[in-house]
């Protein structure tokens, strides 16, 4: 337990056990009585949950704050989900990162706390917060597992120059840092419109691999990310699931709204398709913002994204 322990003296306890939804019928199952949240659980854990409530790095890049109210939101949605669908997987949530007075020391902080569970040989759902939570989530995978594919599902390559690091530079930083084999990165589902031709080229002379929404539409989504998938033998996945990649009417609730994009129906496939395949060590849901939903449209719908992920998960486990 001596891990645990030590995880667990980081995070504090940081678990509202508010969130965990139960109807009190023995019939009628939740996520909130299905996930643990004590210490006691951790070592026989299959999945971590772990939080990172902050919206720093959306801030320094300009977009609309508010995603650090996200985590929350999403586990009182996620929470009252059923349990139909799931066996064999045990789940813990320890609750989140500590916001530091940086967010270079937040990033560091919850790099450390997501190489010890994926080291203790956990598969791990991270809650952001800004899209920047994918370097300290990609980097501390990489530290505790070495060689990964890394797929970015979102409507921006996040690879921007900027100074210091925000929300649009992390799949920059993990490039130059040499964490991140472009040859093994995906940037699935952009908007040509919302992208700089600079970043695109930057990206192409790197020898990362493009997938715009139009030519994904025109290949089919299930097909292509399964062609990924069949292509790219690396022992380890990331997925970075940013929700603005879904088209505004399904997703009101983002940094940056979208109004042309996946469905949440498509969103919730892909995320299954990450559950399915067993090498997925981390999935992340970031840049959702709680203060602009309409009736919990997207915090509900990240929520659903990730049971897909588990109900998959659960049948290959």
């Amino acid at each position: 337990m001596e891990r645990a322990d030590q995880l667990f003296a980081i995070l504090r306890g940081h678990t509202d056990e508010s969130l965990f939804y139960t109807r009190n019928d023995p019939n009628d199952r939740r996520l909130g009585e299905y996930v643990r949240h004590d210490i006691r659980s951790y070592e026989r854990a299959d999945v971590v949950i772990l939080g990172c409530p902050q919206d720093e790095g959306v801030r320094r890049n300009g977009g609309r704050v508010g995603a650090a109210a996200a985590p929350a939101q999403i586990r009182r949605w996620l929470y009252r989900l059923t349990v139909h669908g799931m066996r064999n997987v045990s789940v813990i949530d320890l609750g989140d990162t500590p916001i530091q007075l940086s967010l270079e020391d937040t990033h560091a902080l919850h790099q450390q706390v997501v190489a010890q569970v994926i080291h203790d040989g956990k598969r791990l759902i991270v809650l952001g917060g800004g899209n920047d939570i994918a370097y300290p989530d990609c980097a501390g995978l990489v530290q505790a597992a070495g060689d990964v594919l890394a797929l970015n599902i979102d409507a921006h390559f996040d690879v921007r120059a900027d100074v210091p690091r925000n929300s649009g530079t992390p799949y920059r930083q993990l490039i130059e840092a040499g964490l991140l084999n472009p040859a093994q990165f995906y940037e699935v589902g952009y908007q040509p419109y919302y992208n700089s031709p600079v970043y695109e080229q930057y990206l192409h002379e790197k020898g990362a691999h493009l997938i715009s929404m139009p030519e994904l539409r025109v290949a089919g989504i299930a097909g292509t990310i399964g062609n990924i998938l069949a292509q790219q033998r690396v022992p380890y996945v990331f997925w970075g699931f940013d929700l603005d990649v879904v088209r505004a009417a399904d997703a009101p609730g983002v940094s940056a709204p979208n109004p042309m994009g996946l469905s949440g129906e498509e969103l919730c496939m892909i995320a299954g398709m990450a559950g399915a395949d067993v090498r997925t060590r981390l999935v992340e849901f970031s840049e959702v913002n709680p203060g602009f939903d309409l009736d919990g449209r997207t915090c509900r719908l990240t929520a659903i994204a990730i049971w897909n992920y588990l109900a998959a998960l659960s049948t290959v486990h």
